[in-house]
């Protein structure tokens, strides 16, 4: 039997590590100009082809996990979108993209968590998440996100992680890389892939990154037609 102290240290070991990685992204974006991340994009092309695939009406319901200040809620409100949530664990990276938006920024809901803590206020119609995924590294951050998706998205989901020929670190923290048959058996329960490609992302230094991107459909979606 496990005692209670035990337990207890798990806890406070998971909440430092917690406060650490929050301390790690907030920095960074306190720290870094757009122009000096691997992973700005101007032009987020490859995400939006995929939302435009899905034909979704636009009252759909759509977050972007780990979006930060990812220029996609700019375009997805451009293209008339009017349920948009963003969530990241960084509350700094948040508040840079809200100043971007300007007065835009109040049509779009805010969320600072870390994903594997992040409780769903509703069902999702399109599920986005490029680079976000490939950061848990255990069985249990990996268990405990597809437990989310599995019971959140309703409708769409595209994930989008470094492949097998992708870096191995993202800002200093060690990642896990996919191969589009990976991503496909990890979201086999509850989800039935629609297409996988494999994507070249040039950073703003002119570095590449070879990047999987896989959609999906949700089961629930399948239940619902």
């Amino acid at each position: 039997m496990i005692s209670v102290t035990f337990k207890v240290n798990i806890i406070v070991q998971l909440c430092i590590m917690m406060t650490n990685l929050k301390n790690h992204w907030n920095n960074v974006y306190q720290t870094k100009k757009p122009n000096e991340v691997s992973w700005t994009q101007d032009n987020p092309a490859t995400s939006l082809d995929f939302v435009r695939s899905f034909n979704l009406p636009k009252t759909a319901s759509i977050i972007d996990i780990g979006g930060g200040d990812s220029k996609l809620v700019d375009c997805l409100l451009d293209e008339g979108f009017v349920d948009v949530t963003v969530l990241d664990i960084s509350a700094s990276s948040l508040e840079n993209a809200k100043k971007r938006l300007g007065n835009r920024a109040s049509l779009v809901t805010w969320i600072v968590a870390d994903i594997n803590e992040f409780t769903p206020p509703k069902k999702y119609d399109l599920w986005h998440d490029r680079a976000a995924f490939h950061f848990l590294t255990t069985e249990t951050e990996v268990r405990d996100y597809l437990n989310i998706v599995r019971k959140c998205v309703q409708g769409y989901m595209v994930v989008g992680t470094f492949s097998p020929e992708g870096p191995e670190k993202c800002s200093g923290l060690h990642v896990k890389q996919y191969s589009d048959d990976q991503l496909t058996n990890i979201f086999s329960e509850g989800f039935k892939k629609i297409r996988c490609i494999a994507v070249d992302h040039i950073t703003p230094f002119n570095t590449k990154q070879n990047f999987t991107f896989c959609s999906f459909k949700s089961s629930m979606l399948n239940h619902a037609a």
